[in-house]
């Protein structure tokens, strides 16, 4: 089963870049990343290892080595505070434990 090796919470200033690793599920069950804010439904932004929906940022682009995939968001917003996780197409109504990454965007000096 896939994993976030990235720790827990992240926190980034504006304009920075943060990338979430998800390992050890090959590109099957890592092969999709979501997107989830309080009070929202997940949101898929990355699908297929490196594909982006529309509608999607193209700040936000996902790659794939070896059985590692990671999204990365560059140049992030305030609006791109929320958790992420990796998993397959039908983990998108969840995640589970040890597979998500709480991304916080700091305030603007």
């Amino acid at each position: 089963q896939a994993a976030v090796t990235q720790p827990a919470s992240k926190s980034v200033n504006p304009g920075g870049t943060v990338e979430i690793t998800c390992s050890g599920g090959g590109s099957f069950y890592g092969s999709y990343y979501y997107q989830k804010t309080p009070g929202t439904g997940p949101v898929t932004v990355i699908y297929w290892n490196t594909n982006r929906p529309s509608g999607i940022r193209s700040r936000f682009s996902g790659s794939l080595s070896g059985s590692t995939n990671t999204l990365t968001i560059t140049g992030v917003q305030a609006e791109d505070e929320a958790v992420y996780y990796c998993g397959s197409r039908d983990s998108s109504a969840g995640a589970g434990t040890g597979t998500q990454s709480n991304v916080e965007v700091k305030d603007s000096p």
